[in-house]
């Protein structure tokens, strides 16, 4: 009722011709000093939140630029403009924020308060309005929560605009019809954002029609052909979700486990990053379980993150989407032109970070410098049984002069990489545990992507074994589309040639810098509409969950 009615307010607002020439309400002194008060303050107790103080010096700027005049009330009755903004604080779900951030149960009242309201309480309402409006905007555009606050190395500050100078310009004096249009623009302009959207809006049609019953786990997995004691209530969420055509006939009355649910099942395990076999197996009934209340958190979570990352580029950016196991190289229109899957960190003390960075440079046929880390945990232990464990796997000690030793290791160079003084190379070649290219883009976390000899861990539907950095599955493909800008000819034969050749470790440096994002998103939509679902690996959405629930922004 409260969205119907305020719709209803906005149809009146819109259609109601001419629109009357705006005049600003003035205020007398005292309307003034309480006005100025408020925003000095910093704080209103009606609002849902009531700290303000983020926002400040936009509210004074906005209200400075007026002649301190009301923007939102004229003759003690609300503007159409304002009607038409609250109208979309109601409905702030369909963009997976929450109305109540932005007092959309309390405006009703609010209106209706309004023709006998004295101008103490006019002042209050055009500054809560304006409070609300430009929260609504900045979580819009850049979040409800500072990714910084989470330990991630993005910084959505650039996203930023004047949002006291988009009132007044797109808004306040705005053809009502067209306020809702202007605040959309101010989201990501990336296609998987609106088509998480769209995703959202049926995920959340979706739940309300899933009864919530468990599909019962047995014992052992169950393969095709076999019986299953629950095929109807298996049918049942499986057509729910899409995976089983609504047409499909699914004959119960045996409890065999057949086509077309076999086929569904596959369907179902694509989507959700898992073996794609078709048995019903402990992990397969599990996410089967999920409820789909949470399908759509994960939704809301993920253009929650779409928001942080930079949302204009030079050049398109190439992203990793973490729990994905995914790469994706962009175009300038946001459209795939290269994908391929990664193995990232591990979720026990290796994550790989989230952040974003220009790369620089490719080097072909590099050294891996092991991280001293690696050194103390894994290969001291190995040298300290086989002395000759470095030579045989293609490492050499080195010194801080650079200086190179290889052999066997003695007492004296292993009490060196005891502590410190010496370090740990291995040379290049098709054994390297980096391969024989890394892409370099350089943060403080020493993370990059690199090719890998290990070449079998991609048959994995989870795949996260690294010690942070990221395993791509064709670097060859990868490094053509890196250099396409470099001189010369960088095609495939040549980048294999770099490769392969004999020639030592070397470095080409980037015509450009190229962006690049490595991201965490559970839920991931697709060009064609279909929706898929990861593991939290790293529990980075229950971090974020709890940090929205808090109801207070971290920023």
């Amino acid at each position: 009722m409260l969205i119907l009615g305020l719709s209803l307010l906005m149809v009146r607002a819109v259609t109601a011709a001419p629109i009357p020439a705006p005049r600003a309400q003035a205020l007398s002194p005292a309307g003034l000093k309480m006005l100025a008060g408020l925003i000095a303050a910093g704080q209103i107790a009606d609002l849902y939140r009531p700290d303000f103080r983020s926002f400040q010096p936009s509210v004074s700027a906005f209200y400075r630029d007026r002649d301190n005049t009301l923007a939102w009330v004229r003759d003690n009755q609300a503007t159409p403009q304002a009607t038409a903004l609250v109208a979309v604080f109601v409905q702030a779900e369909r963009e997976g924020l929450e109305p109540a951030d932005y007092d959309g149960p309390r405006w009703p009242d609010r209106f209706r308060g309004l023709p006998r309201a004295d101008e103490g309480a006019l002042v209050r309402f055009d500054v809560e309005l304006t409070v609300c409006a430009m929260r609504y905007i900045r979580d819009l555009r850049v979040g409800r929560v500072n990714p910084e606050a989470l330990k991630f190395g993005l910084d959505p500050s650039a996203n930023e605009i004047d949002m006291a100078a988009f009132l007044r310009s797109r808004v306040v004096f705005a053809d009502p019809a067209t306020i809702a249009p202007a605040l959309s623009a101010l989201e990501p302009p990336f296609w998987a954002y609106r088509r998480t959207l769209a995703a959202l809006q049926t995920y959340e049609r979706l739940a309300k029609s899933d009864d919530g019953r468990a599909l019962a786990i047995p014992a052992k997995t169950v393969n095709p052909g076999q019986r299953y004691a629950d095929l109807a209530g298996l049918a049942r969420r499986l057509r729910l979700v899409g995976d089983l055509p609504a047409e499909a006939v699914i004959d119960t009355s045996s409890s065999i486990y057949q086509e077309p649910l076999v086929t569904a099942v596959k369907s179902y395990q694509r989507r959700h990053g898992l073996e794609i076999d078709g048995r019903l197996g402990r992990n397969t009934l599990e996410q089967l379980n999920v409820p789909l209340s949470w399908r759509v958190e994960q939704l809301r979570l993920s253009l929650e993150r779409w928001r942080w990352v930079p949302q204009t580029y030079a050049d398109p950016p190439l992203i990793v989407n973490i729990p994905e196991f995914m790469l994706r190289c962009w175009n300038k229109d946001y459209r795939n032109v290269l994908q391929m899957e990664v193995v990232v960190g591990r979720s026990y003390r290796h994550k790989t970070p989230v952040f974003a960075e220009a790369m620089r440079y490719v080097i072909f046929r590099p050294y891996w410098n092991v991280p001293t880390s690696i050194q103390r945990a894994e290969l001291m232990p190995k040298l300290a049984r086989n002395p000759e464990y470095l030579d045989q796997h293609g490492y050499q000690v080195v010194d801080r002069a650079g200086m190179v030793s290889t052999g066997a290791v003695d007492g004296a160079t292993l009490a060196g990489l005891r502590s410190g003084a010496l370090a740990i190379r291995q040379r290049p070649g098709p054994k390297n545990a980096l391969g024989l290219v890394k892409f370099i883009f350089p943060n403080s976390y020493s993370v990059y992507l690199h090719s890998t000899p290990a070449v079998a861990l991609f048959a994995h539907s989870r795949r996260d074994f690294s010690h942070g950095c990221i395993r791509v599955q064709d670097p060859v493909s990868l490094a053509v589309w890196v250099l396409r800008h470099n001189p010369g000819k960088w095609d495939r034969a040549h980048v294999l040639e770099a490769m392969e050749g004999s020639r030592d470790s070397y470095q080409v440096n980037l015509a450009q810098p190229l962006p690049v994002l490595i991201v965490y998103a559970t839920a991931f939509v697709l060009r064609s509409g279909e929706v898929r679902f990861f593991n939290d690996i790293y529990g980075y959405d229950l971090e974020l969950e709890r940090a929205l629930s808090q109801g207070v922004p971290t920023r």
